[in-house]
């Protein structure tokens, strides 16, 4: 099984927010975060891993992990896909930084079933996973 991080998506109110964010990031290449210390297991991470969001305390999207690199100033980036997977919502409360994730406790995605949520807008996602809904 894969092992994953989690990070609260600082400064993005709604799934719509945080997916505009990485599509603007991506129009210039490579999208990636930089964080102070290498994970330790990051070589159980990259390639199969993801970075899982969190927007008011529930896991609501993912992001493939593509690698872990150099970034400036000692710095360690997080090279991500910026393209979103939408998962189905699952409380998880805030924390700094990022945290693993064990594969078994990672959320489904949302395509693929015959639900349909995997098409519904984010906006209407984030309202229902809010009440609990999803």
């Amino acid at each position: 099984m894969p092992l994953h991080l989690t990070k609260v998506a600082f400064g993005a109110a709604s799934l719509d927010i945080l997916a505009e964010r990485l599509r603007l990031r991506g129009e210039d290449g490579p999208v990636f975060l930089t964080t102070r210390y290498l994970p330790k297991r990051h070589t159980d991470i990259a390639g199969e891993g993801s970075l899982f969001w969190i927007i008011k305390h529930q896991l609501v999207a993912r992001s493939p992990i593509l690698s872990f690199g150099e970034a400036e100033s000692g710095r360690i980036a997080i090279n991500i896909d910026p393209a979103l997977r939408l998962v189905r919502a699952q409380p998880k409360r805030a924390h700094q930084g990022w945290r693993y994730l064990e594969g078994a406790d990672a959320p489904p995605d949302l395509g693929g079933d015959a639900t349909g949520m995997a098409e519904m807008p984010p906006a209407l996602m984030g309202k229902l996973a809010e009440l609990a809904l999803i």
